[in-house]
Parts: C-alpha cells; sequence; structure tokens
C-alpha cells in the first residue's frame, strides 16, 4: 500500500510499504479520508511526538474509511462497514481511569497511520471507540470525529449557561468547533484571531463579533469593552500559546472560567496575577484529549447535522500531496485539509 512515512523534521516520503496485518480482536480499514490537524503540523515539523510517533513512521490520526477485513472475534464489524476510529482508547484499570478520567489514563493507548492506503485498528480501540457511520455522514465528515469530541469535552467542563458571554481565543479548527459547540449551549460567542480569512469562518460559525488582534492594540481591552467592561463569563484559549493563555485569564470576569485547551511547547510557563485569581474567584481548567463519551457524542452531533462541516473542511489533496496539505494548515490557508489516498 502507499504511505506517507515521516523520517524526521519536514522529512516525509511516499513509500510502498506492506498492508498492516490483522490479529485477532482487530480490524483493518481501508482509509477513505483523513484529515489535516494541528497536532500533525507539530509532528511533521519536529519530526515526532513524544507522546505518539517515533520515527521513521506513518502518522495522522483523523481519519475513517470502509472495513476491509475483521479480526477473529470481531462480532460488531464486517467487511464492508463504513467505520471512523478515534486515535486512542483508555485502559479502564488505571488510577485515573477508575475515578472516571480517562483522558488522563496510565496507559492511553495512541495509533497514528491515517496517511496511508489501510491502517490497523488495535482491538481495544476496537472494543471502546469504533463506531459505524451513519448513512447520512460522508467519511470527510466522519473524520471530524476525533477533533470533535475534544472540543465538547472542552466545552462540557466550560459550564456554559444560556446567555452567558464566552470568548474564543484562536480561530482554528479547534476554536471552529468551539465557537459553534457555544453557540448551541445558547451562548454570545467572541472570536479572536489575527487571520482574516479565519475570522470570517468563525462568523459563519455563528460567533457574533470577531476580533482582528492584529488591527487592535489590546485584545483584551477589546474583548472587556464589548462586555460593559466586566469581562467574559467563559474564556477559551484554543492556540497553544503562553501569552495567549494569559490574556485569556485577563478577558474573563470576576467568578468567571478559563478553559485552557491549547498545548503549548513543553517546558513553557505563563504567569497569573495571584490577586486577581484569589479575589475575582476564578476557575481555571486544563483540558487534554477526549473520551469514550465525547468520541460517541461527537459522532451524534455530526449525524443530526448540528456541526456546520463546510467551515472545518476546505480543501481536498491526494495523498500524494500530503506535505501540500500540511503546509496550507501551518501558513493557516484554509482550515483543514481532506487526504484522499485512493
Amino acid at each position: 500500500m502507499k504511505a506517507a512515512i515521516l523520517y524526521g523534521p519536514k522529512d516525509v516520503r511516499l513509500e510502498e510499504i506492506d498492508i498492516p496485518k490483522v490479529s485477532s480482536g482487530e480490524i483493518l480499514v481501508k482509509i477513505e479520508a483523513a484529515l489535516t490537524c494541528g497536532t500533525d503540523a507539530k509532528v511533521f515539523l519536529r519530526g515526532g511526538h513524544p507522546r505518539m510517533i517515533t520515527p521513521p513512521a506513518v502518522f495522522g490520526h483523523e481519519f475513517a474509511g470502509i472495513v476491509a477485513k475483521a479480526g477473529d472475534g470481531v462480532e460488531k464489524f464486517q467487511e464492508g462497514m463504513k467505520v471512523v476510529a478515534a486515535n486512542s482508547a483508555p485502559c479502564n484499570r488505571c488510577f485515573y481511569c477508575r475515578r472516571g478520567k480517562q483522558s488522563l489514563c496510565e496507559d492511553l493507548l495512541f495509533i497514528n497511520g491515517a496517511y496511508a492506503q489501510y491502517i490497523n485498528i488495535p482491538s481495544r480501540i476496537v472494543e471502546q471507540n469504533l463506531h459505524l457511520v451513519p448513512e447520512n455522514v460522508s467519511s470527510r465528515e466522519a473524520s471530524l470525529v476525533e477533533p470533535l469530541a475534544c472540543a465538547l469535552h472542552g466545552i462540557e467542563t466550560a459550564n456554559i449557561e444560556t446567555g452567558d458571554t464566552v470568548v474564543i481565543n484562536g480561530a482554528g479548527p479547534i476554536g471552529l468547533m468551539f465557537t459553534q459547540l457555544a453557540k448551541l449551549k445558547g451562548a454570545y460567542v467572541i472570536s479572536c484571531d489575527m487571520v482574516k480569512e479565519r475570522l470570517n469562518m468563525a462568523e459563519k460559525s455563528g460567533a457574533d463579533e470577531v476580533i482582528n488582534v492584529s488591527e487592535v492594540d489590546d485584545e483584551v481591552s477589546a474583548v472587556r469593552k464589548l462586555t460593559g467592561g466586566f469581562g467574559v463569563d467563559v474564556g477559551i484559549e484554543a492556540v497553544g500559546n503562553p501569552a495567549v493563555w494569559e490574556k485569556t485569564v485577563s478577558m474573563a470576569r470576576k467568578g468567571g472560567t478559563v478553559v485552557l485547551f491549547g498545548g503549548c511547547a513543553p517546558g513553557t510557563k505563563f504567569t497569573l496575577d495571584t490577586e486577581f485569581i484569589h479575589y475575582g474567584e476564578l476557575t481555571l481548567k486544563g483540558i487534554f484529549h477526549h473520551t469514550p463519551y465525547y468520541v460517541e457524542k461527537a459522532l451524534k452531533l455530526l449525524q443530526l447535522r448540528r456541526i456546520n462541516t463546510s467551515c472545518l473542511i476546505t480543501g481536498e489533496l491526494p495523498l500524494e500531496k500530503l506535505e501540500e496539505a500540511l503546509n496550507k494548515i501551518i501558513s493557516h490557508q484554509g482550515v483543514k485539509t481532506a487526504v484522499v489516498p485512493w
């Protein structure tokens, strides 16, 4: 099969490799679409990921396709079924899993390899995080399940109430998902970014106000002005930049909640105003990854057509042009690109 192999920083090569073998409990999926993602772009730039991939290896993790072969013991899925898999599954036995924190699982099993024609799904993921794709959802759309599940995890912990004002810093793929999910909660949404095209997508996703941070002297003041000086009920950081983490905290009102979702580079730190946190009674929440519960809910939202997928998938390229697709997300051209391996 054709597969994109990552060898190091910005070193991806399209090669012919063996189709993965299927063992008991596993499933081989013929990939119909794989999406580009900010995490995959970081993996491409850095040449790997400490938790998920050590080169040389096939990478990519947002995908959907057709069951090509089911291993012994698999009963729910059969050849020819259209399926989508999340990129991980918890152990359900460790300290954190037993406390309902499956995203913090000490033995979280990850898979990569979506930038290829076939991918093998391990039995643990088959059991917990592999789903049939509804008839009204395309494989391109179904591939949004994994990032949408992550955004759902973040939005649910924000405890947004109808009529709340929410600022979302970052209008990339995750930021746009947060915008749509916050609107479903009945919130008034302010979207901040420095790329005009993405702010246009934020408006199409339902944002009530957009702020181009490259055109204002102080985005914190700009957000506070829109809230009568009080600040927002909920602030969400979807960039992964310590400076933006700090600004998101500063945009919150007293008693507000801040969701710090964007993953920053290892070793980075950010500064807090202790007086504001203490006397303002702020709640700060770090959010990582998803759980099987959110994966299932994400697929349901897609089935119900509650998510505007046209704002999230803005292009399509063949597997041979994967590097071009990754460079698009790196240079903020469009949002996500569907990579088609056939």
